[in-house]
């Protein structure tokens, strides 16, 4: 079962852009990574709106429904659109990433998942275009991380009122480790897990270690 047309909508976007298919699917991928940012609309969701269920139950069924489109597709049941070929036989980009932004609003403070789903699903992209391999390698790495960092200094300080030195810190340590997280190539490991894991993991560890960072108290 296919769900696309066979990329006639990839082509077409390609082609605006002075491309083609090829094109059309990295520019589709970007946009696909560019809308994790809407995983912060969990944050949105009042406490009861499912009634019983609580949110953190129907984040975990759509996490469920994600791996059941994936399972199909691995199976041979369903054809996705720009799925590249190293992906055919392993857990394709999009679940992995689906799984980070899960366990990132899940386990994660609040301050601290916003700035790594939302530093991972802009400089993600802005990684992918700005390597070496494109041809831009002056720009790389220095502005994605210059653009996390800044990401992320406005999230952990907008959203968890960190002092000014505390966001600073925090956003410099996971800029480092989000383009840090980029860089190993493992055959079965796709980037978009660890990417956001990673910082977000080694961020929460040293709040818990060191609290007045995000309260200033004797930083």
């Amino acid at each position: 079962m296919r769900w696309h047309r066979d990329g006639r909508l990839r082509t077409w976007l390609g082609a605006r852009f002075g491309g083609d298919l090829a094109l059309g699917d990295r520019i589709w991928r970007r946009m696909l990574h560019l809308s994790g940012v809407l995983a912060l609309a969990y944050y949105a969701v009042p406490s009861g709106a499912f009634g019983p269920v609580p949110r953190s139950g129907v984040l975990l069924a759509l996490l469920a429904a994600v791996l059941a489109v994936e399972g199909a597709r691995l199976g041979g049941l369903v054809d996705l659109p720009a799925i590249r070929p190293y992906e055919r036989r392993r857990l394709a980009s999009y679940a992995y990433y689906a799984i980070a932004i899960t366990v990132a609003l899940l386990a994660f403070p609040e301050p601290i998942a916003a700035a790594v789903i939302v530093g991972s699903a802009v400089v993600d992209p802005l990684i992918g275009e700005l390597r070496p391999a494109r041809g831009a390698s002056a720009s790389y790495p220095a502005v994605p991380l210059v653009a996390y960092g800044l990401l992320a200094f406005a999230l952990v300080r907008g959203l968890g009122g960190w002092p000014i030195e505390g966001a600073a810190v925090a956003a410099a340590l996971l800029a480092a480790l989000a383009v840090a997280a980029e860089e190993p190539r493992l055959p079965h490991l796709d980037d978009d897990l660890p990417t956001p894991l990673v910082p977000g993991a080694v961020l929460s560890a040293l709040l818990l270690a060191w609290p007045a960072l995000a309260s200033g108290g004797g930083l």
